[in-house]
């Protein structure tokens, strides 16, 4: 047996007897000894209600998504289904979970509560919902949230802090009746905590919002988490709200301006956003043109990829605009300190022209305010007022 079989033996069975411990209406004895699978049972039994006799009445309209779509069946019932064919079967309140429903469909009793968010881009979705009370674990930290709700909520204790992905503590996670764990693609580098987790009948699902080639498609999400949590109009809602700034600046007349998006490494390289990313498809749409037009990694899927500061100064040196990604550092607060980080640029056409600008931190946290930095990067490339704009700023 290897360590890590071992470790995870000795965890299982110290979990299943300290839950042991716990007295027998508490939750954590209901979820450990099946007693919601025993209820599942019964109610399927007295139900009549079949999976195989289910009315389908249709499907989701989505937009711009991709990588997921959102079945719909008679009483309420949904199948939400991500692309890597994990499925969810939405079960309304009060209603029976079907009889004869395949064993690889994850089931989701509404209402939805207990959740486990590690995929830290869904956070801003929930909080557009009004739906924070529906997660309890985080895979954050408070103090490495931007997005205030969040960090109030786990401040008040409403969220826990239930471990980075690869390290969750599954203690807790059990003990509080963990219903679902939601993922980013991270997870599938530690398929040993899926198992562990799954062992201890918590299911997972993996977000992918990330992977959608639209920008708003990416904030379409917002309405798999809506028909999750039963909030689909509400969702619809704030999905329109972002689309329409889009259709108000994707209507204006491309400026041809060029942009640079970089980042400066620890060790001096320079990390641009490959071609194929959406923050390049964001700036084309907000009327400007992404410099590294052909940057790509071969079939690597990541969306960046990194420069000798030498090539940088090939492809860029003449941008009309440079942005300084500030997600990994905390940004710069001039143009000074950004030459100090990397003295090349002096030469380059921005700086001279004195377009250079940088990103707030919480930009990729706030999922939802894509439309918004869309506003941005038109009022940046457009000269207008720039005391409007929320996730971009001027360097002097």
């Amino acid at each position: 047996m290897t360590g890590r079989n071992r470790h995870k033996k000795w965890l299982y069975a110290s979990l299943i007897g300290l839950l042991g411990l716990c007295s027998c209406g508490s939750p954590s004895s209901d979820y450990m000894d099946s007693a919601p699978n025993s209820a599942q049972e019964q109610n399927q039994a007295a139900s009549g209600v079949s999976w195989a006799d289910l009315t389908y009445t249709g499907s989701m309209e989505l937009s711009y998504a991709e990588n997921f779509s959102v079945d719909e069946y008679e009483d309420g019932y949904k199948l939400l289904t991500t692309m890597d064919a994990t499925q969810l079967f939405v079960v309304p309140e009060g209603a029976a979970v079907p009889e004869d429903l395949p064993e690889d469909i994850i089931v989701i009793q509404q209402p939805v509560q207990n959740l486990y968010l590690v995929a830290s881009a869904a956070m801003d979705m929930f909080c557009s919902l009004d739906a924070l009370d529906t997660i309890r674990f985080s895979g954050q930290k408070e103090e490495n949230w931007y997005i205030e709700a969040a960090k109030d909520a786990m401040a008040a204790g409403d969220i826990l802090y239930a471990g980075k992905y690869s390290m969750p503590d599954y203690e807790l996670l059990v003990s509080e009746g963990c219903s679902l764990a939601i993922e980013n693609r991270m997870i599938t580098h530690s398929p040993e905590v899926v198992e562990m987790l799954e062992s201890f009948d918590i299911p997972v699902m993996i977000e992918y919002s990330s992977y959608e080639s639209h920008p708003l498609g990416r904030v379409e999400w917002v309405k798999f988490y809506g028909a999750l949590i039963g909030k689909e109009e509400l969702a619809e809602q704030v999905f329109k709200e972002q689309e329409a700034i889009l259709d108000q600046v994707s209507a204006n007349e491309n400026t041809g301006k060029t942009v640079a998006f970089f980042y400066i490494t620890s060790n001096g390289l320079v990390q641009i956003r490959q071609s194929s990313d959406y923050i390049p498809k964001m700036i084309e749409l907000a009327g400007g043109h992404y410099i590294f037009e052909d940057a790509k990694d071969g079939d690597s899927a990541r969306s960046t990829m990194n420069l000798q500061a030498e090539e940088f100064y090939d492809g860029a040196k003449d941008a009309d605009y440079l942005i300084y990604n500030s997600s990994i550092d905390g940004g710069v607060v001039s143009v000074e300190e950004l030459l100090e980080k990397c003295e090349v640029l002096r030469d380059f056409k921005a700086v001279q022209d004195g377009n250079v600008w940088c990103t707030t931190n919480d930009m990729y946290q706030e999922s939802m305010a894509i439309g918004y930095l869309l506003q941005d990067f038109h009022a940046m490339l457009t000269g207008k007022d720039e005391s409007n704009m929320k996730y971009l700023f001027h360097l002097e």
